[in-house]
């Protein structure tokens, strides 16, 4: 069915805490726990009754009198649920435990929220209905003749969400008891009733509401002092002023409330308050989408139509909602943020890199206008005088092999046997041969520089350590420095010359 909503007036829900009240005939002062303690013995007593009322009309009969609307004379159902259940012959059930004292508008407020329930089940219970009457071979996925049988039969303004909540708890029902249920009454059980207060359904001898200034209203509500009164003197009154949130205009109407005790130990009083709303002139359009903001999402919209003219001009909406997804941009959002941890640890690591090789490396001082960059890399440094003819020069960097020795030196060549090895059983990847025919060293080497092989690589990140080993020269050996050509401490290896883009901040790969 079609929703009509009026022009003239708006209604919204503010929610409101009560911190403490007073016994109005006594005078007393009940605090924040004690007056929990209190809304929790009446919620308490008014769920009792609700359940029991519930169940014992949880059935398909049951159900199928509530769809028809009609009572045993053929006369139409009030639209006060407690007034139709009373019509129905059905409130005996909701009676209280023997020895225990109840009045009628606590009675009343459970007839009517189990009547709001029973009356919410017939809706789920014709949607399962059309389900079952149309269950598709493969669940997951139905034909266009399938979804036109089952359009056919669903009632006017069910959601897309509802058929995919209904179809996968048939499919559940389905692989658990191997077989179809026969209707809504064996799918579910009896519905959960929560510990509160209706309030709205009681008159004047149980509560009362009155709004004292812009940001006080005064709720008078009559609470049990035990968990089992036995006699309306365990009965009283209390008065509980309530602070009023920015959301109420100055001239909103407020509505009796609802109280609800929560698990975190307080008292929730949702307070309806409604304001007029001045009709606009219709002009132009008559159609419009309305937003507000939504409880799961950030917008929830709806389509409203406007029909009639001045004084009944109304409002009518489908009540299908339109829900603002953000789920795509949420998705970009997260990559970009992992995106942005991923180059801030990059560069964190390489900050932590730089500080270790000092300036110009890492961010130094500011340089005075004018300044140039040397011409070499503060890094480097050129090597001694070249050695005599004769004999090669070494010029590789250090292996694996060689990094358990921590001695750091430059590297000095001195002529060795090219069969011996200063590592022992390591032997060396290279060594110093004679040149050009010249005498072999009179008794094994004098010293040398252990190296690698010029196909083996240093490993990027190893320490550029340089290894020297020093023994005895002979007499008549010289000991001679390689050739002048620039070599980097950095021990990144050896080449041609410094390729570390002159001191520009960059790693010497030379």
């Amino acid at each position: 069915m079609e929703g009509v909503v009026g022009v003239g007036r708006l209604v919204a829900t503010a929610t409101c805490t009560a911190f403490g009240g007073v016994v109005e005939g006594s005078g007393e002062q009940v605090g924040q726990r004690l007056l929990y303690r209190r809304v929790s013995f009446l919620a308490s007593l008014w769920q009792e009754l609700t359940r029991g009322l519930v169940a014992s009309r949880w059935d398909e009969d049951s159900l199928d009198v509530l769809a028809a609307g009609v009572d045993g004379q053929g006369k139409d159902l009030p639209s006060k649920g407690w007034m139709a259940m009373r019509r129905l012959g059905w409130a005996g059930n909701a009676a209280p435990a023997e020895g225990m004292y109840v009045s009628d508008r606590v009675r009343r407020a459970a007839e009517e929220y189990a009547a709001r329930t029973l009356r919410l089940a017939v809706h789920r219970r014709a949607l399962v209905a059309a389900v079952l009457a149309t269950w598709p071979a493969d669940p997951r996925r139905r034909t266009g003749a399938e979804w036109a049988a089952l359009q056919a039969l669903l009632p006017t303004g069910v959601s897309g969400v509802e058929i995919r909540n209904r179809t996968r708890q048939v499919r559940a029902y389905l692989a658990g008891h191997g077989k179809l249920p026969a209707g809504l009454c064996e799918l579910e059980e009896s519905p959960q009733v929560a510990a509160q207060v209706l309030l709205a359904a009681m008159d004047r001898q149980q509560v009362t509401l009155q709004r004292l200034d812009e940001t006080t209203a005064r709720l008078r509500v009559k609470l049990p002092l035990c968990a089992a009164p036995a006699s309306g003197r365990e009965w009283a009154w209390h008065v509980i002023d309530l602070r009023l949130p920015g959301t109420v205009d100055p001239d909103a109407v407020l509505h009796i409330s609802t109280l609800r005790p929560t698990r975190a130990g307080r008292i929730a009083v949702d307070l309806p308050h409604s304001r007029p709303a001045p009709a606009t002139t219709a002009s132009g359009h008559r159609v419009a989408v309305g937003f507000d903001w939504g409880v799961n999402t950030l917008l929830t919209g709806t389509v409203g139509r406007l029909i009639g003219r001045a004084a009944t001009a109304r409002v009518v909406t489908d009540g299908r909602p339109l829900v603002f997804d953000a789920t795509v941009v949420s998705a970009k959002l997260h990559r970009l943020r992992t995106h942005r941890e991923h180059l801030a640890a990059k560069r964190d690591h390489y900050r932590a890199l730089a500080d270790r090789l000092g300036f110009p490396h890492r961010p130094g001082p500011p340089r005075p206008a004018g300044h140039r960059l040397p011409a070499v890399c503060p890094m480097c440094v050129r090597s001694p005088p070249p050695s005599p003819p004769g004999w090669s020069s070494v010029r590789r960097g250090m292996t694996p092999r060689h990094q358990h020795l921590t001695v750091r030196c430059q590297v000095m060549e001195y002529p060795h046997h090219p069969g011996r090895s200063l590592l022992g059983s390591a032997r060396c990847g290279s060594h110093a041969e004679p040149v050009g025919g010249a005498p072999a060293p009179p008794s094994g080497p004098a010293s040398t520089t252990c190296t690698s092989p010029k196909s083996t690589p240093s490993p990027r990140g190893s320490d550029p350590t340089m290894i020297l080993l020093v023994n005895s020269v002979p007499s008549g050996v010289t000991a001679r420095w390689p050739g002048r050509r620039p070599f980097c401490r950095s021990g990144r290896g050896w080449g041609a010359g410094c390729r570390c883009s002159r001191g520009l901040g960059r790693r010497c790969r030379g």
